[in-house]
């Protein structure tokens, strides 16, 4: 690992500790996406982590405080670092090729498929509590379907 790798791994360590933290299972390789995928049932909230600041001061506390306040969350919470696990971010996003690429971002899973999308464009620019209002209304629909 080069010094440029290391040093980006010691500042992402908090950023994927916000998310693990909160019950996320986080995916680092393409095998982990892959066997995880095709295996889930049931219901899954999938972050597309990032270090930008929208991830750090929006998305990220607005699925925390979202995933809170839930009657019903999902049976599953998954999280793939775009930019530090390329090949795990790309098997994921493999799952949901309608949508184009974009991080953070929030995708919700329900019968093995995509069931909605948040991109950066519906995070980046709005309040905190207008994005969790967002996925907390994500969350309800997907529960009385």
């Amino acid at each position: 690992m080069n010094a440029y790798d290391e040093y980006m791994k010691g500042i992402v360590k908090p950023m994927r500790e916000e998310l693990v933290g909160a019950g996320f299972s986080e995916l680092t390789t393409a095998e982990q996406a892959k066997e995880t995928m095709d295996s889930l049932d049931g219901t899954a909230i999938i972050v597309i982590n990032s270090v930008c600041g929208c991830a750090a001061g929006l998305a990220r506390p607005a699925v925390r405080e979202a995933l809170e306040a839930a009657d019903h969350r999902p049976d599953h919470l998954l999280t793939v670092f775009a930019g530090q696990d390329k090949e795990a971010t790309d098997v994921m996003r493999s799952f949901f090729p309608e949508v184009p690429p974009s991080s953070p971002s929030i995708a919700f899973w329900k019968d093995r498929k995509l069931a909605y999308f948040i991109p950066r464009e519906q995070i980046e620019n709005f309040e905190m509590e207008q994005i969790k209002e967002h996925i907390s209304g994500v969350l309800h629909q997907l529960a009385s379907e």
